[in-house]
């Protein structure tokens, strides 16, 4: 941990807020005083949900009051194995208390200060980023808010890699390289370099330039760039497509052809970032030209990171040319160094690795089972499933009642990004129960599918009458 957040830490230990602060005290007023009632049954938030926050995510699946550890507690008592951690954001799993001391020290000192200033905090956690990704002199840090704003930052850097103009004046560099599966983020940017159509067709035309080439073809990347290619974006595991990684030596290939095109070589680590494969990046060993950081980053606390290295990359954009209001605000960056503090302070990169090892060859024993793919803690596995099944999704519902928290990126495949603190214990519980799970899920898909086939039937014979 950096020298200045040390001092910072110990000067205002949780249990003692800021004396020059009693503002903060209304937080802990009693229960009474509280200004959100945690009475109340799922059914009942789920109806003031509906009928108050806009539908993009469809109805929620569970209604979580609070959390400790890698468990939550939903609005009815029922208690969670938290296997998903808010899509790898919980590093430190729920309430940690040493995260939740600092931000609430630094909140209790100092917590929003716009980009006219700078903090201790910010400039502390700049440092030991660049520090952790090995990153040599004048490489810089910028400061966002989410993994799509990072990524929105990266595609201007990548603008900014125009090549010598053309005779007429002319941009030589216009295209920027993306990889079919990739998934960068939802904003109108980002959803660019994003390949699922279902994303994509609702908002386009979609800003152009953008290319997607086969995932992981390093001839099909290799005839791709040339020097009209501004920047090629790349995610060592490719999360939303099923935690798919890259084949052996593409990143470095990449690395390799990006470089002699001139073009930039943009890794995004928004997910497989920050312990999440048991390295602080997935991308080590290979020197990209930039790198988008956030979900682990904060341990639940939003905050984005954009690291451009070296002096060429660093000075693509220069004052005015890019902003944020909250991006590196004292409290954001005050809880990514306290994240960073315990991950690197409590060994748990080894453990990630550990517990993801044990994990992944438990998985691949269960019957049912076809495929295990994945780094560290960021897993993912196939399921057996006849064409037409959805199994992952009905596998997800019966998880939930089971007491465990899971995801499905497809039709056949669930994905696990649990807090970096899984304990192999907490991990042999999910495996034990995954038989009940996957048999509680094939049952429910053909109810469903029995329960179809009644409809069109029933349908036909109405229709037919």
């Amino acid at each position: 941990m950096s020298n200045a957040m040390s001092k910072q830490t110990e000067a205002q230990p949780a249990a003692e807020p800021a004396a020059a602060a009693p503002a903060v005290e209304p937080a802990a007023a009693a229960p009474d005083d509280a200004l959100v009632s945690l009475t109340g049954t799922s059914e009942d938030w789920l109806r003031r949900y509906g009928s108050s926050l806009m539908g993009v995510f469809g109805t929620p699946q569970r209604v979580l009051v609070r959390g400790n550890g890698c468990t939550v507690w939903d609005a009815d008592g029922k208690a969670y194995l938290d296997l998903l951690g808010g899509i790898a954001v919980n590093a430190l799993g729920h309430a940690h208390p040493f995260l939740t001391s600092v931000i609430t020290s630094q909140l209790a000192t100092l917590g929003h200060v716009s980009n006219f200033f700078t903090s201790p905090p910010q400039v502390a956690l700049a440092e030991k980023l660049l520090q952790l990704a090995g990153a040599p002199e004048g490489s810089k840090v910028f400061f966002a808010n989410s993994g799509t704003e990072a990524n929105e930052a990266a595609i201007k850097l990548a603008r900014r890699n125009t090549g010598a103009a053309g005779p007429d004046g002319t941009v030589q560099r216009t295209r920027i390289i993306a990889l079919d599966g990739a998934f960068h983020g939802r904003t109108l940017g980002a959803l660019a370099l994003t390949a699922k159509k279902a994303y994509r067709e609702p908002f386009e035309p979609l800003p152009g330039g953008v290319e997607h080439i086969p995932f992981g073809d390093i001839e099909a990347l290799r005839t791709a760039v040339d020097d009209t290619v501004a920047a090629v974006f790349i995610e060592p595991i490719q999360g939303e497509a099923g935690v798919r990684p890259l084949p052996a030596g593409y990143l470095q290939a990449a690395r390799e052809i990006t470089a002699a095109a001139g073009a930039l070589l943009i890794v995004d680590e928004v997910q497989t970032g920050i312990g999440r494969t048991g390295k602080w990046f997935a991308s080590e060993g290979v020197l990209p030209d930039a790198m988008t950081l956030a979900k682990g980053l904060g341990g639940g606390f939003p905050v984005g990171a954009l690291i451009t290295f070296g002096g060429t990359a660093s000075s693509l954009l220069s004052a005015g040319q890019h902003g944020t209001t909250f991006g590196g605000n004292p409290v954001a960056t005050a809880a990514s160094l306290a994240t960073l503090h315990v991950i690197e302070s409590t060994g748990l990169l080894g453990q990630v690795q550990a517990t993801g090892f044990h994990l992944r060859a438990a998985l691949a024993a269960v019957p049912g089972v076809t495929e295990v793919r994945g780094e560290g803690l960021l897993i993912g596995f196939d399921l057996a499933a006849g064409p037409g099944e959805n199994i992952a999704p009905a596998a997800v519902t019966a998880a939930l009642e089971a007491g465990f928290i899971i995801n499905a990126t497809g039709p056949h495949t669930l994905r696990l990004a649990p807090p970096l603190i899984l304990t192999r214990d907490q991990a042999d519980d999910f495996v034990q129960a995954l038989p009940g799970i996957l048999a509680a899920a094939r049952a429910a898909e053909e109810t469903a599918r029995a329960a179809d086939q009644t409809a069109r039937a029933t349908g036909k014979t109405e229709g037919q009458s």
